[in-house]
């Protein structure tokens, strides 16, 4: 046990530390305050304190727990909203009321709840670490699989059927020196990614039915993406709008730093939106984890490795995860505040030096994976970042850092936000390095000319750019026929295509064959009043051969 030899805002010294390592959780004052090793001098441990430190003294106890801060994985964790540290939220209000005390804690799973175990393995089988052993019906959405806890492995000598805690035995596992029992409780830490077997390369797309998104700036099952933009470009909304929408089994939302009523309007809307897949409320997909900008700063920093132990969690079932960081420009912040406190010393803009590290730790976590198990399967994780530039300036570290590790780009512009152009997607600075990967998928799966009209679709958008340029300096009346043409095709597609409405119930979701008619049906428009009017010049003017043929 150690004391409190120095305070400095969610930052304490303790001494007398000598047996602690380096992320261990440890109980600051008699109160019970959850803390983090962060940095270890002599005997001497840095503590960050994931609650309000206000009125701790120096001399008063630490504990270490000895143990790294972790996750509770089981049944009961869809429909739940956490904090930072995965406390149940409704569970400390029903402690507490309104303001958290502090001190207050509660498991974060029912561990007096009894769950229905089915076995799907049997009494003798030999199984290794991420083997499904049996399910339990999480809700009438998901089946949670129980799976064989990683440094297991042997027979299984013994197996029930029934209803259980999840701390209960539900199967005893023999490796011939030692008998190993497995329930469907799993703790894991929040720093070490889960292991697997092999990444594999992306190939299908995870639709959201964003047909900005979809269409010219894809992300595939297992990627990586950037939503960089100012404040009121529409982060929040097109995160909501992925959440929602897209054909992920499972969605995790950590609201990081952000506004606590945004954080509520995703648990009102939640719970009434209805899933167009299953025809249940969204929520029965959901885990949220919600460390608003009023709570403990030093817990954001945890937020995020909580979402994506998670959403590991569920993609070792095989499950195809998707998970929202909303921001990670607060996350930074965080870890700029802790580094300031500790007196490191800075980088760019304040930030540490391993700002980037930090960053790539997180996202190198999503992907598409075969997992660990006896028999073949595959999971992903889709991680979806968003990114709050201080006055949307894009060069300042955390938009760097992070466009240095993703795939995939959707810059929000404020000049589109300002004509109500939503999502404000900017289509001539975004890009996605998937496009060409996921070109056989839409070929096959859409249309086989799926490629072409979309090629199509952003030759237009860039020649509509330059054309704009002489339009401001001379107007409209020096355009030749052909390019006023262009400039009112352009136009269709950015107001009748591009444009989406998230609030309206039809235009919230575009499928991709619907994309690809809804394109299909204002290029060839174009074409066939192109080659009317200017049959002379079609050779010259045409781009694409594939549409070529089509409209001719």
């Amino acid at each position: 046990m150690g004391k409190i030899i120095k305070i400095s805002g969610p930052l304490i010294v303790a001494d007398g530390m000598q047996d602690v390592k380096m992320y261990d959780v440890v109980k600051v004052s008699e109160k019970g305050l959850i803390g983090e090793v962060i940095e270890l001098r002599g005997d001497k441990a840095s503590v960050q304190v994931y609650e309000e430190t206000s009125m701790l003294g120096t001399g008063e106890p630490v504990v270490s727990t000895e143990q790294p801060l972790s996750v509770e994985l089981g049944p009961g964790l869809i429909g739940s909203i956490y904090d930072g540290i995965q406390r149940p939220l409704e569970k400390l209000y029903a402690l507490s009321g309104d303001r958290i005390d502090r001190g207050v804690s509660a498991p974060a799973l029912d561990h007096e709840k009894k769950w229905k175990f089915t076995p799907v393995a049997k009494k003798g089988d030999t199984v290794t670490a991420g083997d499904v052993i049996g399910t339990v019906q999480e809700n009438e959405v998901i089946t949670h699989r129980i799976m064989v806890p990683y440094g297991v492995s042997g027979k299984i000598e013994k197996i029930n059927s029934g209803d259980f805690t999840i701390d209960e035995t539900v199967a005893v596992v023999s490796d011939g020196k030692q008998k190993h029992n497995v329930a469907m409780l799993q703790r894991w830490p929040v720093r070490k990614g889960r292991p697997y077997a092999e990444k594999l390369p992306p190939e299908e797309p995870l639709v959201t039915g964003q047909r900005v998104v979809d269409t010219l700036f894809p992300i595939a099952r297992g990627g990586v993406a950037a939503v960089p933009g100012p404040f009121g470009s529409g982060k929040t909304v097109l995160q909501h709008a992925l959440a929602k929408w897209s054909d992920a089994d499972l969605i995790v939302y950590v609201g990081c730093g952000e506004r606590g009523n945004e954080m509520t309007d995703v648990l009102n809307e939640f719970p009434e939106l209805i899933d167009p897949k299953t025809n249940q409320p969204l929520m029965k997909r959901t885990v949220l984890i919600a460390n608003t900008s009023d709570m403990p700063v030093a817990a954001r920093e945890a937020s995020i490795y909580t979402g994506i132990t998670i959403a590991e969690y569920y993609r070792d079932m095989g499950y195809s995860v998707a998970i929202m960081a909303d921001s990670t420009s607060r996350w930074a912040e965080a870890l700029r505040e802790m580094s300031g406190r500790l007196q490191e010393m800075p980088g760019e803009e304040g930030y540490p030096a391993y700002l980037s590290s930090r960053l790539a730790e997180f996202y190198e976590r999503a992907g598409q994976v075969k997992l660990l198990g006896s028999t073949e399967r595959a999971g992903s994780v889709t991680a979806i970042g968003a990114v709050s530039p201080p006055g949307g300036d894009m060069s300042e570290p955390v938009s760097q850092a992070t466009l240095r590790i993703v795939k995939v780009y959707w810059g929000l512009s404020s000049a589109l936000a300002y004509k109500r152009h939503f999502p404000a997607i900017d289509w001539l600075v975004s890009y996605s390095l998937y496009s060409d990967r996921l070109a056989d998928w839409f070929g096959r799966n859409v249309d086989e000319q799926f490629g072409a009209y979309r090629l199509e679709i952003s030759r237009l958008l860039q020649e509509e750019a330059r054309l704009d340029e002489i339009v401001r300096l001379v107007g409209m009346d020096a355009l030749s026929p052909a390019d006023r043409l262009t400039m009112e095709a352009a136009k269709s597609v950015r107001e009748d295509y591009l444009h989406q409405n998230s609030f309206h119930e039809v235009d919230t979701y575009t499928s991709p064959k619907k994309q690809f008619k809804m394109l299909k049906l204002i290029v060839d428009f174009y074409y066939a009043v192109f080659t009317t009017v200017f049959s002379a010049r079609w050779k010259s003017f045409t781009r694409c051969p594939a549409i070529e043929s089509t409209a001719a």
